[in-house]
């Protein structure tokens, strides 16, 4: 049975009207991690402009404005390769061809705790996984919070950690051998 795929999911949690400079900056550093890593990236429920509509287009937009991520190339070099997709805030669920929604959380309910191992497991066999990271201060809101039936806190000693601390512990975690 092949591997399973990883998708960094991105959640905003800054204002859902007006694009803003965490936004750019999280996306910058989330690009070159999912290419450097071979993950996908989804976002869910960022305002981009109106007149963007291909995940292409995204990218090059947010590669105009950034230096980060050798100005936004790798960014950009992910939507090429089809590993980019935006998607708005989940009514009921997350999107299902991004496999199992598991949030990332430095408050996690302990009924519903998995292992960095047992993840890993998942993806060694087949099981397509997406990670939800929250991006703002208070993290993915509780009624999305409230939808993977997983909850993964990386440190495993309820440290918050900053958004793009976070992606790379948790990608350095699941994808380094």
């Amino acid at each position: 049975m092949g591997k399973g795929r990883l998708t960094i999911g991105l959640y905003n949690s800054y204002n859902p009207s007006k694009f803003m400079e965490a936004h750019r900056r999280a996306l910058a550093r989330a690009g070159p991690l999912a290419l450097a890593f071979d993950t996908n990236l989804a976002l869910f429920g960022f305002p981009f402009p109106d007149d963007l509509g291909t995940p292409k287009e995204l990218a090059e937009w947010v590669a105009g404005t950034t230096s980060i991520g050798d100005d936004g190339k790798y960014f950009t070099e992910l939507a090429e390769k089809g590993r980019f997709q935006r998607f708005p805030y989940p009514g009921k669920g997350f999107p299902p061809q991004l496999g199992e929604p598991i949030l990332t959380t430095s408050k996690p309910d302990l009924k519903l705790l998995i292992s960095p191992n047992e993840v890993k497991n998942m993806l060694n066999s087949g099981k397509s996984v997406l990670l939800v990271f929250g991006l703002g201060p208070h993290g993915v809101p509780k009624n999305a919070a409230s939808i993977p039936k997983y909850n993964l806190d990386i440190t495993g000693n309820r440290y918050s950690l900053e958004t793009c601390t976070a992606l790379g512990a948790v990608i350095g975690a699941l994808c380094v051998q």
